[in-house]
């Protein structure tokens, strides 16, 4: 894969790891290409530069790192599908949301408009399942068919809960739990057996604690930017209507922003509104909780020692990774 593509806490592992995780990375990045081809003309350019805008790969690493070096092919099958999906849900994201960037890049949507954005993310749905369903393995089907009805219903609660400045944080987590880490601990279970057991359990911990670090810190980095290197405008969440917990937490520092009209601002008034949540010092305080969760999946694989020490200490670095980025 290309290493100038992702961000340095992610080539951090890489490195760490030695030469099996980066062969196996690559050869999910080869596997995403060729199952993108032959589609048309017009699907495949679009599924193209989704895949080519590039992202971090953290699914399928955890994936990966999860299954061990000593796993098969199925174990690729897996990561590819677990990318798959997060592309489609990005791609449905951006229609919702009209989004016009993604990555520093114009979005499907943007670029081709909404009928071929909605079957470029049909198409990589479509793609993600078969490539499970060829492993002969229906357990991994059904655990990435129950992740994508969460993101299905996260996505649901968010368009429910848009521009009510009065939800609450539970709510706020509830959602991200939905919307973000089940994907996350789909892809560090998705190549374990589907019997319980203390890897699995220490995995799903790992993988939910992680990914809800991930959506806090992403949540502070929308309202602290820079445009350079989130890759869209400053203050997105809010002139979508998506109330996150700074803005939640802010809130009860500044009882005015409670007032804040979100429907009306545009994207000057959206950096304003930033700067108040800033103002407040509620953004330590995310980034913190996000802190204690890294902290908690940590101490998930260290207790229950499920792992051996390679492995932990690799996905330990994917958790610090994450604090790394987008502190």
């Amino acid at each position: 894969m290309n290493r100038s593509a992702v961000p340095p806490p992610v080539t951090l592992v890489l490195d760490a790891a030695g030469a099996w995780l980066p062969a196996r990375m690559e050869a999910v990045e080869e596997r995403l290409r060729q199952l993108l081809e032959g589609h048309g003309e017009e699907l495949a350019a679009d599924a193209g530069s989704t895949l080519e805008a590039g992202g971090k790969r953290l699914r399928p690493m955890l994936v990966l790192l999860s299954a061990g070096p000593g796993a098969g092919e199925g174990a690729i099958r897996a990561a590819t599908a677990i990318e798959l999906v997060h592309m489609a849900s990005l791609v449905h994201d951006d229609v919702l949301d009209a989004a016009p960037l993604r990555r520093g890049r114009p979005t499907v949507v943007a670029r081709s408009g909404r009928p071929r954005a909605l079957a470029v993310g049909d198409l990589l749905f479509s793609r993600a399942f078969a490539e499970l369903a060829a492993d002969g393995g229906p357990e991994r089907v059904e655990r990435l068919s129950a992740a994508s009805v969460a993101l299905a219903l996260g996505e649901l609660a968010q368009r429910r809960d848009a521009f009510d400045l009065s939800i609450s944080a539970g709510r706020y987590l509830r959602r991200c739990e939905l919307k973000t880490a089940r994907l996350f601990e789909c892809a560090c279970l998705i190549a374990q057996a589907q019997e319980a057991s203390e890897k699995t359990g220490a995995l799903e911990t790992f993988g939910r604690e992680i990914g809800l670090a991930f959506q806090l810190l992403d949540d502070v980095l929308d309202v602290t930017g820079p445009p350079e290197r989130t890759g869209k405008a400053r203050g997105t969440d809010l002139l979508d209507g998506t109330v996150t917990l700074p803005l939640i937490l802010a809130r009860e520092r500044d009882a005015s922003l409670a007032e804040v009209d979100l429907r009306s601002l545009d994207p000057a008034g959206a950096e304003a509104v930033c700067d108040r949540i800033a103002a407040t010092g509620v953004l330590e305080e995310v980034r913190g909780g996000a802190r204690r969760r890294v902290e908690l999946a940590k101490r998930a694989l260290e207790l229950r020692r499920a792992l051996e020490p390679e492995r932990r200490q690799l996905l330990e670095l994917v958790a610090e990774g994450i604090v790394e980025r987008y502190s």
